[in-house]
């Protein structure tokens, strides 16, 4: 019996969707505390390389993100670039 590999989804469309749920969660809060809530929380938790891929989406027109994502990419820790692997 031959068993597929399980679907693995765009490592983006898994970052536009976390982004989301997290906007999702503040926008019970005044506008202000829910722009800072999202980024403070993306600065916390998410690692340099899901911030890196956050912005890839931000500098490509942010298709998919929330309004409030938009707006704390303002605040949101933009990582350095990745370093290329060696030759």
């Amino acid at each position: 019996m031959l068993h597929e590999e399980p679907h693995r989804a765009d490592p983006l469309e898994k970052i536009v969707r976390m982004a989301n749920q997290i906007a999702t969660f503040f926008l019970s809060k005044p506008h202000e505390e829910g722009v800072a809530g999202t980024a403070e929380h993306i600065n916390k938790f998410w690692e340099p390389r899901m911030r890196r891929h956050l912005f890839e989406i931000v500098d490509g027109g942010g298709e998919g993100l929330f309004p409030l994502v938009l707006e704390a990419a303002a605040k949101i820790r933009r990582p350095a670039p990745a370093e290329k692997p060696a030759a």
